[in-house]
């Protein structure tokens, strides 16, 4: 699992370096903004997993938003930013599929909890009738929808943004938003339980079960906090402690386990396998992945 925008880019020597998560523009937060800035970067690549035409737009919109970070000549803070960016790489690739097939299977509403700068509204092709919720909070879709004007984005399905803190009561204000607890879902939460709490993340996936119909589904990053390589490595530098005392572990426990207990049939993707489907390789020592879940009662 990579959070969302652990890494920013300045330059210096062209590559990326870690940040630690602070307010961009608006109020929205740089760990969203350098998950846009790593998907400009995968999109200009000729091998590129996907294509995000915005995201470059979101980076552009806030040229100051990045503090400075450690030196990204050191061999080790340069060998965790081409992992982070391969894993970013890879996980979008990998939601992208999955709500490709979510939707190929009957779903047609979808929720993307803590969307952030996420584009996938305006760049993949979506079934007649589909309906996207986004939640996040209102400052983030202020900056990013007057950033998507700007370049006249058009949204390829129903698209709705409800701006509210996770905190709060959000699967009220999803449901005053127009969504159906009676129609199939596809939810996701990318790169977001590693900066809750269990107790947290808990919550946040009983109200998701609660709110999801038999045959709805989901995705989510599938190991625990010690379980992920990358994160675990970023944890041991010095250099990264105002990025890493920001992840509070997520689950606990099991996150498969968690879920089948509560009426779940749970697949695990691990991410060496993603990474040899995709034709992208990673470190041999690379661990982690995700889960995805159809919901059974």
């Amino acid at each position: 699992m990579i959070p969302a925008g652990m890494l920013a880019k300045r330059e210096r020597g062209g590559r990326l370096f870690a940040v630690p998560s602070g307010e961009g523009p608006s109020g929205v937060g740089e760990t969203a903004l350098g998950a846009a800035m790593m998907r400009a970067e995968e999109s200009a690549r000729a091998d590129r997993l996907f294509d995000d035409p915005f995201a470059a737009a979101f980076v552009a919109a806030a040229p100051d938003a990045f503090a400075d970070g450690p030196d990204p000549d050191d061999p080790a803070i340069a060998a965790l930013t081409d992992a982070f960016r391969t894993n970013m790489a890879l996980r979008t690739c990998f939601y992208d599929d999955y709500l490709r097939t979510a939707c190929a299977q009957g779903c047609r509403q979808v929720v993307l909890v803590a969307a952030g700068l996420d584009t996938r509204a305006f760049r993949l092709d979506w079934p007649d009738g589909a309906r996207i919720f986004e939640l996040d909070l209102p400052e983030v879709f202020k900056f990013k929808d007057t950033v998507l004007a700007d370049r006249d984005a058009r949204a390829r399905c129903t698209r709705t943004a409800v701006g509210i803190d996770l905190r709060e009561d959000w699967p009220n204000e999803l449901t005053k938003a127009g969504f159906d607890a009676n129609v199939s879902t596809a939810w996701t939460a990318e790169g977001l339980l590693a900066y809750l709490s269990h107790d947290d993340a808990a919550r946040l996936l009983t109200r998701i079960t609660e709110l999801s119909r038999p045959d709805s589904q989901l995705a989510v990053e599938a190991a625990r906090l010690a379980d992920d390589s990358t994160l675990t490595h970023a944890q041991a530098m010095p250099d990264l402690d105002q990025v890493s005392t920001l992840w509070k572990g997520g689950l606990n426990q099991d996150a498969a386990e968690w879920l089948r207990d509560r009426g779940w049939d749970v697949d695990e993707h691990d991410r060496a396998t993603l990474a040899a489907r995709y034709d992208r390789p990673i470190s041999d020592t690379s661990t982690g992945g995700y889960l995805t879940a159809i919901r059974e009662r």
